[in-house]
């Protein structure tokens, strides 16, 4: 989180460690805020099993490794992109620069963490909804029943 997003300060266009990079960022979108919950859902992944959620060696890799887990971004999302490239005419994903092939929705959140817990696989694909306007933002993440679960009594009390 050490470039996380200020929301009154200048935009760059390189930002974010590659593994925890978000879409928008890759592609060229507008970005806001909602990039750091993209990269505490991959903190999250990370943590709890260990390895990367999306260790791409560039920045084709990972949107491929995005696609092959969350499946496709809405095509509201690469028609505001200013880097296309990553896609066809379609909204199809284009093969890898290393040759390896993503398949959408190959994989899943639930799949990729191995876990039975169902709030925590909830809270991991709310922050890595493609579409930055739905993911899940910081106020409402506080609010996420396997935050508040966490707490003890007393605490989860006084913020509800």
């Amino acid at each position: 989180m050490g470039s996380s997003c200020k929301t009154n300060e200048i935009m760059y266009t390189y930002i974010q460690s590659r593994f925890y990079r978000a879409p928008e960022i890759i592609l060229g979108v507008e970005y806001t805020a909602a990039i750091d919950m993209w990269s505490f859902g991959c903190i999250l992944c990370e943590l709890y099993t260990g390895q990367p959620a999306f260790p791409g060696q560039d920045e084709n890799e990972q949107i491929g490794m995005f696609v092959e887990m969350l499946g496709l971004p809405p095509k509201s999302l690469i028609d505001r992109a200013k880097r296309k490239k990553f896609f066809d005419a379609d909204g199809h994903l284009k093969p890898a620069t290393s040759g390896r092939s993503y398949k959408a929705n190959n994989k899943s959140v639930k799949g990729h963490l191995m876990c039975k817990d169902k709030n925590f696989i909830d809270l991991v694909e709310k922050c890595l909804e493609w579409e930055p306007s739905r993911r899940i933002r910081p106020s409402e993440a506080l609010l996420h029943k396997w935050i508040l679960d966490a707490l003890p009594t007393e605490v989860r009390t006084q913020h509800i």
